[in-house]
């Protein structure tokens, strides 16, 4: 099966947001076997709208079109496919009555457009909407079928899965292929040494497809099978996973779903250990990280974002003279920040990162991107030096990202230096 993607509305044509439910339904689409065969944008014109829809579906089975379904005037996508194939509107009155619910429980004051949103092309199927007040439609024209859900993100995904795919998947019954994959997050290794690492290993033969995806600061590795048979699916991907697992095992901190913060949680919360963080260039990013799982004060006590040296001072007790002496950013001050927020905090750990994130600020000795991370515990406190040579925004999420990936291995390694 065939299927193309129509996203519609100016603010997409002209930059001001970025488009990603082109990604979100093309990850939903792959993941049903199913191809992509076409991806377009268009303003909300109708005669964009129009010429999109008739070249589109000359080469695709399945249509999904995003955007322009709202109250106000811009809002021209239900109109202009009524329009395109001919078609009459119409007021569908439970919709209606559905939206103004909506209205009266949240105690929004109605007007009259919003009526707007129960305007349906006559023989359109409605797509429910659970996140939302605009409903979105399906229309089967010649043997091909067009689904048309709003474009806010959330809404979208949650009607993509509801409603479009089960359209498509009853239209075209025979069309999906059981698509299985895999997902490993990997650190300290370049994707050309990924691929050398497995380059003997013939997964493609062996018929499962392997994709390399950078996505600051890691490395994403995706295996994925697509059989026909469920059973022959699991198998060649439990063979590949094994290969990628002794391979590069050492390099992955994460699988699917996962993030280095869940299994930063995991083993905390196993351990029974607590952890404080001292941060000084990353502003608090670990500890939003951290603080991002779902039951993370089982381990998290605080983390302190000491950006002056009077507050590295005060509320970690790193003395003045260390400061005058080494600086604040040095390994002697990341050293005296993880064991004084460990030590003010009573945990078991203190992590502490200080750095020169730029674009100001470096000098010869220590360039822009220096930064120190230090982690302490009861027995020792062990610190690392990065050079790193970012702008100033990636400087800081590779520092937070270092930093985790130090505890991580600190903590999966049974109490090695983090390494």
């Amino acid at each position: 099966m065939n299927v193309g993607i129509l996203t519609i509305g100016n603010e997409l044509t002209s930059g001001k947001i970025q488009d990603t439910n082109s990604a979100m339904i093309s990850r939903a689409i792959y993941l049903q076997g199913w191809t992509l065969a076409r991806m377009m944008s268009v303003g909300d014109d109708f005669d964009a709208i129009s010429d999109a829809l008739r070249y589109l579906l000359g080469h695709v089975d399945g249509l999904v079109a995003t955007g322009g379904l709202g109250p106000t005037a811009d809002d021209i996508t239900t109109a202009a496919i009524a329009r395109a194939f001919g078609l009459e509107l119409y007021t569908d009155e439970a919709v209606l009555a559905h939206v103004r619910a909506i209205f009266e429980n949240r105690g929004l004051h109605w007007t009259e457009n919003n009526a707007k949103q129960a305007v349906f092309p006559s023989g359109a199927r409605i797509i429910a909407n659970p996140r939302g007040t605009a409903a979105g439609f399906a229309l089967y024209r010649e043997g091909k079928i067009i689904a048309v859900i709003p474009g806010v993100p959330v809404e979208a995904r949650k009607m993509l899965a509801e409603g479009v795919i089960p359209l498509f998947s009853a239209a075209f019954p025979d069309s999906a292929l059981q698509v299985k994959s895999r997902l490993f997050r990997l650190t300290g290794i370049a994707e050309s040494a990924v691929d050398e690492a497995i380059a003997g290993d013939n997964l493609a033969e062996a018929g499962v497809s392997v994709g390399f995806y950078p996505n600051f600061p890691e490395n994403q590795l995706v295996l994925t099978v697509r059989e026909r048979s469920n059973e022959t699916a699991d198998e060649k991907l439990e063979n590949a996973c094994k290969i990628i697992e002794a391979r590069l095992g050492r390099h992955i901190f994460a699988r699917d779903e996962e993030s280095l913060a869940d299994n930063i949680a995991k083993i905390m919360t196993a351990k029974r250990l607590t952890l404080s963080t001292a941060e000084s260039c990353t502003g608090g990013m670990i500890a939003s990280r951290i603080t991002d799982i779902p039951g993370s004060s089982a381990f998290f006590e605080r983390g302190a974002v000491t950006y002056s040296n009077a507050s590295k001072e005060a509320l970690l007790g790193v003395p003045a003279e260390a400061l005058e002496r080494y600086g604040a950013v040095s390994e002697e001050t990341a050293r005296l920040m993880a064991e004084g927020i460990r030590r003010s905090s009573g945990t078991d750990l203190g992590l502490a990162v200080t750095g020169i994130a730029g674009p100001a600020g470096g000098s010869e000795e220590k360039p822009v991107g220096t930064t120190f991370i230090a982690l302490a515990s009861a027995d020792k406190t062990v610190c690392r030096h990065f050079s790193f040579r970012w702008d100033r925004k990636r400087n800081r999420t590779i520092a937070a990202e270092s930093a985790l990936l130090m505890l991580w291995r600190y903590l999966a390694e049974d109490g090695r230096d983090g390494e």
